[in-house]
């Protein structure tokens, strides 16, 4: 399906337009039929002929009085292709013009002008100027075609003119992300709470959970059924007219402002950074129209009073992605402004200059996302933000890091593996027995996440990550002179009896209290069974080779008669020969030497 928005000035006959070219009738109210005024959105649907096949194309019919200039934008609003009217025998009309003007705004590209009632006068005038405004405009180019709803004129033109344009338009992502605004809500006897809107893209179907979004916390609501087209359906996958029966908490908000969203997939912006472009001073608190959505919204321009990019303060949150559309409208001069969303969650402006600062980073951004460029921002960021932010987070650039998740950019990467580095450097300085910091104590410094800090170190020049500690130097870390001497005196001591752990009183006297001998431990230089009780390395598999010669299994009496050593030194060995499984107890507390 396609969805069309008709626009154009009050009585310019685009409702008989959308009836001549589907045979529905778009206006619904009573009141809408008696004074040949349309107040509400309208939808009617037809099927066009193409080269392949035909096309269904639904219309969304919108008021053209400037009373409701807020209702028409809630129909054109989330629609990709637009249908102008304008009347032969009417000059160009002030609506038309708005009209015009909103859909340039939200960068409408696709459209046809229908210059209508050319029955009443010669169109050729109309279609002169019709043609001279629109080329000015993001539907340059768009077909001018003179038709009468009452003689049939034109008609057949207008609708190749029309099937054409379908096929032109961009076909959406069934599997995306469902965002629909609300431009309708009623409710049904026996059913409940029916919304209608246009969904751009996504599929909804039967059973589905949605967000509703409505000016309070999100409520989780439950899709009962799916309409599109005035038939029930499983599924509905945009471009597409739904209807949804909805059930769950929170419905009795459900208004034009409402925005129904798969859960978890949209960020709730309630500051934005945008570029807008168009004529005239923009008011301090102007409309914001997004989507079927419209509410004030304060605007504060990032460089001097007046400026392509300004910061908008939303009354409440709004899905919005990078690169959406939308348009401002200060209703008293009825001047417009197309909206680009640049960062739908910018830093904040805190101290003097930053606005300033804030303009000239923005200045670089283009108008769609760029992963590359968001990373170059923002240093670092979470991959589900930029998801949900509607940013692509693959492939990741060149020199970039994935952190289990969190990306950061080459030069931030390069900056904290500098960080990460000097500050191994001064802790191993000023701790020489305890070289090596935890991550996690890292993290807390730098203010970033343990796996950021576990992701970077190996950018350091020997850096790496050993159970838990960042650690910046040779396998073999040195350590203080006083320490390996008294390391060389214990290994002299130990040479002929390498079971004969030395006593307390022996390793005071060497200077080995429990502080140094685990700092020994920990750089590989010795075998801490117990807190006073160490061997030299390899002291475990030249035990095991003794343990081998033994009948098996074999007591701990054994076992120390073989390595000509005491209990205080047997027994913690043999635990730590359990423990790497060396050796295994039996429940009558012999043992047995596990072979490899």
């Amino acid at each position: 399906m396609h969805v069309v928005a008709t626009a154009g000035h009050v009585d310019h006959g685009k409702s008989t337009l959308v009836h001549a070219l589907t045979g529905m009738e778009p206006d619904r109210l009573a009141e809408e039929r008696a004074r040949g005024l349309s107040i509400q959105l309208g939808y009617a649907w037809t099927e066009l002929p193409t080269d392949t096949g035909s096309e269904q194309v639904a219309f969304v019919d919108v008021p053209g009085h400037e009373r409701f200039v807020t209702t028409m934008l809630a129909g054109i609003g989330p629609v990709p292709a637009a249908l102008l009217a304008v009347a032969a025998d009417d000059p160009w009309m002030p609506q038309a013009a708005e009209h015009l003007a909103a859909l340039d705004a939200l960068g409408v590209a696709h459209g046809v002008v229908a210059v209508t009632r050319a029955d009443l006068a010669d169109p050729a005038p109309m279609v002169e100027r019709a043609r001279a405004e629109v080329d000015r405009t993001s539907l340059v180019g768009a077909p001018v075609v003179p038709v009468s709803a009452r003689t049939g004129a034109g008609l057949d033109e207008l609708r190749e003119h029309l099937a054409a344009l379908v096929a032109r338009l961009p076909q959406p992502d069934p599997a995306a992300a469902v965002r629909l605004w609300v431009d309708r809500r009623f409710t049904i006897t026996g059913a409940g709470t029916v919304v209608t809107g246009t969904l751009p893209a996504g599929t909804v179907r039967r059973g589905d959970a949605l967000e509703l979004w409505s000016g309070g916390p999100a409520a989780p609501v439950r899709v009962r059924g799916v309409q599109s087209l005035g038939a029930g359906v499983d599924a509905a996958a945009g471009v597409a007219r739904v209807a949804l029966n909805l059930t769950g908490d929170g419905l009795d908000r459900v208004d034009r402002d409402s925005v129904l969203v798969t859960p978890g997939a949209f960020h709730p912006a309630t500051t934005v950074d945008v570029r807008v472009t168009g004529e005239g001073r923009m008011p301090e608190r102007p409309v914001l129209h997004v989507g079927a959505a419209s509410f004030a919204v304060r605007a504060r321009p990032l460089a001097g009073d007046e400026g392509a990019l300004v910061r908008l303060a939303l009354p409440r949150a709004v899905p919005l992605r990078v690169g959406d559309r939308a348009l401002l409208r200060d209703p008293g001069s009825r001047l417009v402004w197309g909206v680009r969303v640049l960062d739908p969650e910018p830093p904040p402006l805190d101290r003097r200059g930053d606005a300033a600062a804030r303009s000239r980073v923005l200045a670089t951004v283009g108008d769609e996302p760029d992963l590359a460029g968001e990373l170059d921002r923002r240093g670092l960021v979470a991959a589900a933000l930029l998801e949900r932010l509607g940013v692509p987070t693959t492939p990741l650039p060149d020199g970039a890091v994935d952190a289990d998740g969190t990306f950061v950019s080459a030069a931030r990467a390069a900056a904290l593996a500098r960080e990460v580095a000097e500050a191994v450097r001064k802790h191993d300085a000023a701790h020489p027995l305890d070289r090596g910091v935890p991550a996690t104590a890292l993290a807390d410094r730098l203010g970033v996440p343990a796996a950021v800090v576990a992701a970077v170190a190996p950018r350091v020049d020997g850096g790496r990550v050993e159970r838990g500690r960042v650690v910046v130097g040779d396998a073999g870390p040195a350590l203080p002179a006083d320490l390996e001497r008294a390391l060389a005196e214990l290994a002299t001591d130990l040479a002929d009896e390498p079971f004969a752990a030395p006593p307390a009183d022996r390793l005071a006297a060497l200077g080995l209290d429990p502080r140094r001998t685990a700092a020994a431990a920990k750089a590989g230089r010795l075998l801490r069974l117990a807190p006073a009780v160490v061997l030299l390395p390899g002291a475990d598999a030249l035990a095991v080779e003794r343990l081998r010669g033994l009948p098996q299994p074999f007591t701990t009496s054994e076992a120390r008669q073989a390595l000509g050593t005491s209990r205080r030194v047997v027994l913690p060995l043999l635990e730590h020969l359990d423990r790497a499984g060396r050796t295994r107890r039996l429940p009558d507390d012999r043992r047995q030497v596990v072979d490899r």
